[in-house]
């Protein structure tokens, strides 16, 4: 009959195991626009924007990046979390397991004033516990712990994509400044000649000495702007010396065996790099987004969990081992087991204490959803805002290039008539700051297109692909 009795126990608690409670729907809130307001570069041609450095034909840049994402503390914590997130999830579903533990006893009894002699008993044995989680508590806190080790791992791959476009906007950074110290030092150049050619002028008695005073002071003034342009640039260096922790004379010249400054296509990353068709679902391609998305399912699997702890508990325990008596001088040897006993607690009275629990944990999911839906709608401005930049830098560099164009034409006009004397410094000097504004205006059009370039690969997600079982 005791046998039949936890074998009944045993298979009703199994039964019921199958049971248990649910949190809210972790339906994910749907934020995504049906299409894009702003239009796509290229026509939106499919391809790949995974990896799209490499594509650019510029080993610095790769190397760069590496080294930055090799070194990153972002990245060593994202990668921290991971394993903290995998342990997390190996404890919570271990605790769907039994526990089976290794006992060893020995027990000497001597009774003086009985006529049993002293004896000695020793056990070893395995002993077992188990908590049948009929209303899934457990498996609730085990998937909660598998969706933040998929949001922990998102989140490293959210770390690489923000180094890797960080890296690269200093390093753009760095090129466009570069172009523009060339555009200074050659604007000195020129004013140091027209200010050369004025004393002379000037000397033989054909301008006045105020006119040699202007082009000192205006040839003087591009020195100085040279100058504080090559100080930019320094510190660009400093920048990329600390994103990659390479010492800074290996990582200068390094960075001297790239592409001249003079090449403003070298300035524009994704030079044939056609961002793919950007459907609705790349925004559920970003990691940050996927991450939200796993917090709101971890907070959805807390409410079920704290829901069935105000329901009953049952727990099974059993041992099996060896066990031996020795009294009188002789041994008496036996196998041992049991089974029990069978504990079934049920809640009555904690002042209120679970019912708070599963109020926070509800309170925690409306969070984790407010949080998702913020974060989808960051992701649709920066998509949005980067297609627009894209669409204006393109659509402004040709005019950009008529006027640089335009200008050096005008200037050139100017210089000659200067120097044949029929022309006045002042045109000259007016001449020179046009073209100089649009030479200026052109880097800073290149460069500003290829940070644009460098937040759609970012706000597309960088290449990551979500797991394919979400």
């Amino acid at each position: 009959m005791r046998n039949t009795h936890c074998a009944l126990a045993v298979a009703a608690a199994l039964a019921l195991s199958g049971c248990g409670l649910t949190g809210p729907a972790r339906q994910v809130p749907d934020g995504a626009p049906a299409q894009w307001q702003a239009p796509l570069p290229h026509g939106g041609n499919v391809t790949e924007l995974s990896g799209w450095w490499r594509s650019q034909g510029d080993p610095v840049l790769t190397q760069l990046i590496e080294a930055a994402q090799e070194v990153s503390p972002t990245i060593a914590s994202a990668r921290s979390r991971i394993g903290q997130a995998r342990a997390e999830r190996t404890a919570a579903g271990a605790a769907l397991a039994p526990a089976v533990n290794g006992v060893a006893t020995s027990t000497r009894t001597s009774q003086q004033q009985a006529e049993t002699p002293s004896n000695t008993t020793s056990q070893v044995y395995a002993q077992a516990s188990w908590e049948v989680d009929i209303f899934g508590a457990n498996r609730a806190a085990r998937n909660a712990a598998q969706a933040r080790l998929e949001s922990a791992q998102a989140g490293w791959h959210d770390a690489r994509v923000s180094v890797a476009a960080e890296t690269a906007n200093e390093y753009y950074g760095w090129r466009a400044c570069q172009s523009l110290l060339a555009v200074a030092e050659q604007d000195a150049r020129s004013r140091a000649d027209t200010a050369r050619l004025t004393e002379l002028t000037a000397k033989a008695g054909f301008q006045a000495q105020a006119t040699a005073a202007q082009a000192r002071a205006s040839a003087a003034d591009a020195n100085s702007r040279a100058i504080a342009q090559r100080a930019q640039c320094d510190v660009n260096v400093k920048a990329l010396v600390a994103l990659t922790a390479i010492d800074e004379t290996l990582l200068v010249r390094r960075l001297a065996s790239t592409e001249g400054p003079e090449s403003l296509a070298a300035l524009s990353p994704a030079q044939d790099i056609a961002l793919a068709e950007l459907p609705a679902q790349t925004l559920a391609q970003r990691p940050d987004v996927f991450t939200a998305e796993r917090e709101v399912a971890a907070a959805s699997f807390e409410v079920a969990g704290a829901r069935a702890q105000r329901f009953p508990r049952l727990t099974l325990a059993g041992a099996v081992g060896r066990g031996r008596v020795h009294v009188a001088g002789e041994n008496v040897t036996a196998n041992t087991w049991n089974i029990g006993p069978v504990q079934l607690s049920v809640p009555l009275f904690d002042a209120g204490t679970r019912h708070a629990n599963v109020d926070a944990a509800r309170e925690r999911y409306e969070a984790a959803v407010s949080s998702y839906r913020g974060t989808v709608r960051q992701a649709v401005r920066e998509v949005e805002e980067a297609l627009v930049n894209l669409q204006s830098t393109q659509d402004r560099a040709e005019d950009a290039r008529t006027a640089v164009q335009g200008y050096q034409s005008a200037f050139v006009a100017a210089q000659d008539r200067y120097k044949n004397g029929m022309g006045s410094l002042l045109e000259l000097e007016d001449a020179r700051r046009t073209r100089l504004a649009a030479e200026n205006a052109m880097v800073s059009l290149q460069r500003e297109r290829s940070a644009a370039w460098i937040a759609l690969y970012r706000a597309a997600g960088g290449g990551w692909t979500r797991p394919a079982q979400q």
